[in-house]
This record gives C-alpha cells, sequence and structure tokens, in this order.
C-alpha cells in the first residue's frame, strides 16, 4: 500500500534553520575532535620562495628534510609570478573571479610538482585536494610528508565582491590546518615577519617587526602584508589553530627552528581558545 506521508529522522534539527544560532549552538558551540593533532603544516610561498629558484628552494628541501625523522608534514605551495600573469590577461579579457582562481590555483600546483620532486627520494609525492581532504593520513602513515597545493577548491564557487580571487594559498592552508585540528602551522616567506609598515615602500625605516600580534589587529592594518587579508577574516572562526608563524625562508634555520617552538619571527594568535 502506498504511502503519502514524509518520514522523518527524530532531530531537533529538522525542519529548522541552520542558520538559527540559538538552534546549532548546543552541537557547533563544542570543540571539535582534531583529526590530525600530531600534523604540522607548513606553507611554502610561491613568488617570495619558489619563483627565486634553486638558491631559495634547495636550501628550504633541505631543511624540510632535516625536520621529516621529528614531524609529519603537510607541505603546501602557493602561486607566485606566473598568477599574476594569469589574472592580468584575465582581467584583460574580462573573466569572473570564478575563472580566474583555478587559473591561479592550477600554478601553485605546479610549484607544488617541484617541490615535491625534489623530495621524491625521501617517498614525498604530490596529491590533489580530494587526497587531501579524504586519504591524508593514509598517505602520511606511508611517508612522513606530502605536498599539495595551498589554494582552497572553491575554484568557479569563489566569492565575489573582488575582481581578484580573495582566498589565496595562506587562506587555503589556514583553514586545511584548523579543519585538520593539526599541531601547527607555519608561513614560509622571503621576510621576517609582518612589519608595522611595508619595509621596502618609502616608510621602510620606520618599519617596526610585529613579533606578536592579534588577527583583529591585523585586520586594521592599512598597509601591505606579506599574507593574504582574507586569512585574517577565517582566523577569527578558528576552532583549533591558535597561533600561526611567518618565518623568513630565505634565512637558513628559521624553518626548523620554528617548527622545533622557536618565536623566530612574527606569532600572529588566532580567535580559537584553548582546550
Amino acid at each position: 500500500m502506498a504511502t503519502t506521508t514524509i518520514k522523518d529522522v527524530a532531530s531537533p534539527l529538522a525542519r529548522q534553520t541552520l542558520l538559527d544560532s540559538d538552534l546549532t549552538r548546543p552541537v557547533a558551540g563544542v570543540r571539535p575532535i582534531r583529526l590530525l593533532p600530531w600534523l604540522q603544516v607548513v606553507k611554502i610561498g610561491g613568488a617570495s620562495i619558489m619563483d627565486r629558484g634553486r638558491d631559495a628552494i634547495l636550501p628550504i628541501v633541505e631543511e624540510l628534510r632535516q625536520l621529516l625523522p621529528e614531524h609529519r608534514l603537510l607541505i603546501l605551495t602557493g602561486a607566485g609570478i606566473r598568477a599574476r600573469h594569469v589574472y592580468g590577461v584575465g582581467l584583460d579579457l574580462g573573466l569572473p573571479v570564478g575563472s580566474l582562481a583555478p587559473l591561479a590555483a592550477s600554478e601553485a600546483g605546479q610549484n607544488g610538482h617541484i617541490l615535491a620532486s625534489l623530495l621524491a627520494p625521501e617517498g614525498v609525492s604530490y596529491v590533489e585536494h580530494p587526497t587531501i581532504a579524504s586519504q591524508l593520513a593514509i598517505h602520511l602513515s606511508a611517508a612522513r610528508a606530502v605536498v599539495g597545493s595551498g589554494f582552497p577548491p572553491y575554484h568557479h564557487h569563489e566569492f565575489t565582491g573582488s575582481r581578484i580571487p580573495p582566498h589565496r594559498a595562506d587562506t587555503g592552508a589556514f583553514l586545511v590546518a584548523d579543519a585538520l585540528g593539526a599541531a601547527g602551522l607555519t608561513i614560509v616567506e622571503d621576510v621576517d615577519g609582518v612589519y608595522s609598515t611595508d619595509p621596502n615602500g618609502p616608510d621602510g625605516k620606520t618599519a617596526e617587526l610585529l613579533r606578536d600580534v592579534s588577527a583583529a589587529e591585523l585586520a586594521k592594518h592599512k598597509g601591505t602584508l606579506p599574507l593574504d587579508r582574507a586569512m585574517l577574516d577565517v582566523m577569527a572562526n578558528a576552532r583549533h589553530i591558535e597561533r600561526v608563524q611567518v618565518v623568513n625562508g630565505l634565512v637558513p634555520g628559521r624553518l626548523i627552528a620554528a617548527l622545533r617552538g622557536e618565536h623566530v619571527g612574527t606569532i600572529i594568535r588566532t580567535g580559537a581558545r584553548s582546550a
């Protein structure tokens, strides 16, 4: 006999909007489980490191190689000058932001393939976003590190409001690190950290290194930053990652020191609370 009634699973969320904070607070307000609490995420800059060639890349590869016995790493790469060229051509053609995002992300992936190839003797390989999302744990049980693209896979669904994709490799690295409940995130750039003003700008002589700063304070910063501004927005909603360190990858030993717990750059504190 046919039935015309709808069968529901008993739940306080049934037929209710998940945008109702009063309704979701009992569930969403608790601290989620850390999936990979032993994981260290390292983001390598595209323009700042990869575009500089062997003189910048090979020392970083050697530091990563030295860190493999101590940590299991997810190494994410950013895009560089080729992505900026794509942006220029795409904007000239009138392409929407959702078309520019995957084009730029492809260069971040190319940089990742380069880095993974150099670490291949240690069993390190490049993996795509779906693998990071669903099979990262098994890959890290076979090797001490894997490499991926730092760009978040928004691609054609990238947020509108800007002609240039706002969510780039720094933001993507933070989102992945926080979602996985990683032990930490280190961003490798070509400066000692975040400065009060652009050290290479007209007021460079007055620039001061901000050794410890909150994401909320940086969000009010009017000058240029060595990282994606969109990352500061997502930091406000962090659930696990309490701080991120930005270090200078062109100074030998800085990356090793950072992953050994030393304060060698700028520490940016997020909105996450200690367990």
